[in-house]
């Protein structure tokens, strides 16, 4: 009779070894599938602002939004989307060049194959910029990238705004960011 509970303990303790085996590879394996999820999901919110600008573009002729409430209560955007590659969910806006003043922005973080320029000011700080005109989003997160972008390698890189041509890489200038 012992013999049996010997084994039985030898078989219990080759079962959970594999479980933990099994876990150890199917965990990284896991992560990296609900990143890539986070990352489409990403492209099609940031792809939701800019689709929202472009139809207030159309319905106001010359003018742009000054606040994402503005999108949502002119039924341009259905909700504020949250940026999924940050836990508090806020995102840094694109503006149009030209709006605020030179002197609040930093040097440019990305070289410029296009010459085009825009400029990027985080939630907090829209407020405070005077006639800010929204163009769209970018994220907040400096983290590498899974996916490559429009030849980007970090989310803070994958802009997504009304007017971008996807083949333009324009120079990142923060409004109101300390230098690194």
């Amino acid at each position: 009779m012992r013999d049996r509970g010997g084994y039985t303990f030898l078989i219990v303790l080759m079962m959970m070894t594999i479980l933990a085996i099994g876990l150890l590879v199917a965990v990284p394996v896991w992560k990296t599938e609900i990143r890539r999820e986070a990352e489409e999901e990403l492209i099609f919110r940031g792809g939701q602002y800019v689709e929202a600008v472009r139809r207030f573009q159309a319905k106001n002729p010359g003018a742009f939004p000054k606040t994402i409430e503005e999108l949502i209560k002119g039924r341009f955007l259905r909700r504020a989307f949250r940026d999924p590659m940050m836990a508090d969910g806020k995102w840094d806006f694109i503006l149009q060049p030209g709006t605020g003043s030179s002197s609040a922005a930093t040097a440019p973080t990305g070289g410029s194959r296009s010459g085009a320029q825009v400029l990027v000011v985080s939630s907090g700080s829209l407020s405070s910029i005077p006639n800010a005109r929204i163009l769209g989003v970018v994220s907040r997160s400096t983290r590498t990238s899974i996916r490559i972008y429009q030849d980007n390698e970090t989310y803070d890189s994958w802009l997504f705004y009304y007017g971008q041509d996807p083949n333009a890489h324009p120079e990142i200038i923060h409004l109101g960011r300390p230098e690194k």
